[in-house]
């Protein structure tokens, strides 16, 4: 799996994107609210692991995980 961190500018906020090994999209979220979108996709008792990742990433770049 992968992630990445998208900058938001101006009213636009801050982005995350899951998306599995062949790139396809799997979750779309706002940095401040990953629950529900996390959920979805069944990873909600992951919320506090992944946004430790996101937390300490920088934006624009794609890092893999392995959840």
């Amino acid at each position: 799996m992968y992630i990445i961190k998208v900058k938001g500018v101006a009213k636009i906020p801050d982005y995350v994107q899951l998306r599995d090994s062949s790139f396809t999209l799997l979750a779309y979220f706002r940095v401040d609210r990953p629950g529900k979108a996390l959920e979805k996709v069944g990873l909600g008792e992951k919320v506090d692991e992944i946004m430790e990742i996101v937390n300490n990433m920088p934006f624009g770049k794609i890092q893999k995980i392995d959840i």
